[in-house]
């Protein structure tokens, strides 16, 4: 496997789930937290939409394309990758809700989506020779975005 057969069919398909995961479960996971004062609650919020949106993901990448005119490999498993990948960024931050205190839950959880953010940000740094520092921006400013949507609705319902 050539080093761009291994960033197109393995890499990509990571940093796919990787991303919608750590940042899709954002909002779910913080608006029940903040709604509840829960972290049970958020735990399970956590846990359903991990799961659920790792295995949309790997549909969703195992359905856009056969692979046989990209060249991005079998379906089968780019999805599975997309979706383990998916399962893996949501799960990270949904552990810390595990923790009975609201309130150390929550900050423990939201150091986990930094380290996570910065995870992402190496990532492509690494393999996609992009810009540390903009990976970084970019990634931090969509978490940033959908944290405050799930915070905001989390405090206003």
């Amino acid at each position: 496997m050539t080093h761009n057969t291994f960033l197109l069919q393995r890499v990509q398909p990571a940093m796919v789930g990787l991303i919608d995961g750590s940042l899709s479960t954002l909002a779910p996971i913080f608006g029940i937290a903040f709604y509840t004062h829960k972290p049970h609650a958020a735990f399970v919020a956590g846990l359903a939409t991990s799961i659920g949106a790792g295995i949309s993901m790997a549909y969703s990448e195992g359905l856009s394309d056969t692979g046989e005119f990209t060249g991005r490999g079998t379906p089968i498993t780019r999805g599975a990758i997309t979706g383990v990948g998916t399962f893996f960024g949501g799960i990270l931050h949904t552990l810390p809700f595990l923790i009975p205190n609201y309130h150390l839950a929550v900050v423990i959880a939201a150091i986990v989506v930094a380290f996570e953010l910065v995870g992402l940000a190496a990532i492509r740094w690494r393999f996609f020779d992009t810009s540390f520092t903009k990976s970084l921006l970019y990634i931090t400013f969509g978490g940033a975005v959908i944290a405050l949507v799930g915070v905001t609705v989390g405090s206003t319902a």
